[in-house]
């Protein structure tokens, strides 16, 4: 039975397109509230459909959402932020010809639904946060890419999120670069937003999160502590020869 206490429950949930073959297969997920999940799989595999029907983008065809206890299955993606879900996109979504400041002032002021006082207070808290204090003022166009991803997390907490959907926000990023893209998501998190973050490089993953769940052929394979799931015999299986990372930390 579904916990009476989670930030999201997905369940059941099936999805295909076009009446081929399906997707998800009716999959069912919890995560608790303050939780930090990573979510690995190969392609094709359903990650990113996952994150679009959690998120509103897509519907399923069958199953439902549930976001803080409210089934949110009918709203559309705008609604479902406004209820406390940000997302992030694996090509950064921000407006090119904006300023930082801008692009954290709209999803505040639109999406986090307050006012252009309240608004204001929350940017400055949140660049402060994501490292952007005192550079407001640049165009998000000229960024550097792990700018442009700090940019996209960002854009996604001016949005007053308690359940942060990360879809390979440490995409294309040198080692570096994505553990400090990975300790910003941890601080994020332990300021209590539950996250659910999907990414293919899994050492990276595998040193931030606290529970990793495994899809594959849009079904969950394995859901557990990281280290450990990662060595199951299914998970190496679908692995094999494709994720050149995934062995990083156990070597």
């Amino acid at each position: 039975m579904p916990s009476p206490n989670r930030s999201l429950a997905v369940e059941n949930i099936s999805k295909s397109y076009g009446g081929g073959l399906p997707v998800l297969k009716d999959l069912t997920l919890e995560v608790l509230p303050g939780e930090l999940l990573g979510v690995i799989g190969p392609n094709g595999s359903g990650k990113t459909t996952l994150f679009g029907v959690i998120a509103g983008q897509l519907s399923p065809n069958s199953g439902k959402v549930l976001v803080n206890g409210r089934d949110v299955t009918g709203l559309s993606a705008s609604e479902r932020a406004r209820n406390g879900i940000g997302r992030t996109f694996q090509v950064p979504q921000s407006f090119s010809n904006m300023s930082v400041f801008e692009n954290l002032l709209v999803g505040a002021r639109f999406a986090g639904d307050l006012s252009h006082e309240a608004a204001t207070l929350a940017v400055h808290g949140i660049m402060e946060r994501t490292g952007f204090h005192g550079r407001g003022h640049l165009r998000a166009g000229d960024l550097p890419l792990l700018d442009r991803k700090r940019l996209e997390l960002a854009r996604a907490l001016a949005t007053n999120p308690s359940l942060l959907l990360l879809d390979e926000i440490a995409g294309g990023l040198t080692d570096n670069e994505a553990a400090e893209i990975a300790e910003l998501v941890k601080e994020v998190n332990r300021q209590g937003i539950a996250v659910i973050w999907i990414e293919h490089l899994v050492h990276i993953l595998t040193s931030a999160v606290s529970r990793i769940v495994v899809l594959g052929e849009g079904k969950i394979i394995a859901d557990g502590e990281p280290h450990a799931t990662m060595v199951e015999p299914a998970v190496r299986k679908i692995y094999l020869g494709m994720e050149p990372d995934l062995d990083a930390e156990h070597s």
